[in-house]
Order: C-alpha cells, then sequence, then structure tokens
C-alpha cells in the first residue's frame, strides 16, 4: 500500500554568484579599461572563475547547512540530532525532512 510519503523530494535550492562575478570581472577588463598594472591580475581572476568547476547543489546546500550549524554554535557533527536541531532553530522554515537532508550534504561536504 502506498502512502504519502513514499516518494519525497529536497526543496531547497542552492544560488550561486559565479556567472556574475565571471561578468563582473569581464566588465572591469572590458568597459572600464583596466590600466596595465591590473590587467593581468583581473585576467587571472576570469581565468580561474571561468575555468572552475560549477558547484553541484548538494554541496552548495552543505556548506550554507554546516555555517548555519557551526554559527548555531553546536558542537556535534554536521548529521548529528543536535545539529538537525541547531539547524532547524537557525532556519524554522525548515522542515524535519529538509533538515536532515541538509545535514547529511554537510557531513558529506566536510570542511570544504
Amino acid at each position: 500500500m502506498a502512502t504519502l510519503f513514499d516518494k519525497r523530494e529536497l526543496h531547497v535550492i542552492a544560488l550561486s554568484d559565479r556567472d556574475a562575478l565571471l561578468g563582473l570581472l569581464r566588465d572591469a577588463l572590458d568597459a572600464t579599461g583596466a590600466d596595465d598594472a591590473e590587467r593581468p591580475g583581473l585576467e587571472r581572476a576570469v581565468a580561474l572563475v571561468a575555468g572552475a568547476p560549477e558547484t553541484p547543489q548538494a554541496e552548495m546546500r552543505g556548506r550554507w547547512a554546516r555555517e548555519r550549524i557551526e554559527a548555531a554554535g553546536a558542537k556535534a557533527e554536521a548529521d548529528s540530532v543536535r545539529a538537525i536541531k541547531a539547524l532547524r532553530k537557525a532556519e524554522p522554515q525548515l522542515g524535519l525532512y529538509e533538515a536532515l537532508i541538509l545535514t547529511k550534504e554537510a557531513a558529506a561536504a566536510g570542511g570544504r
């Protein structure tokens, strides 16, 4: 017999500013006419950002959750009951299921 809870999905999206940052760096190179001293640094920054792999959603969510857990002062493993409680206290709109998944992602993301 199927129940309402057979298939759950996480409805939390992590946003990345990578494209916006790349645009700002390119604008600094092109539009403002960077001087000779600034140009090599800006070109290197553009190359680094453009060449960086996109971070998977789960890793970005995990980092965010880890930051929120640590900011709440939880001295526990990222996927522990204490961490879930701290995350839900810091972010009251999260349900138990979301907090559980996010703490698992935080544990998987490690200290990165």
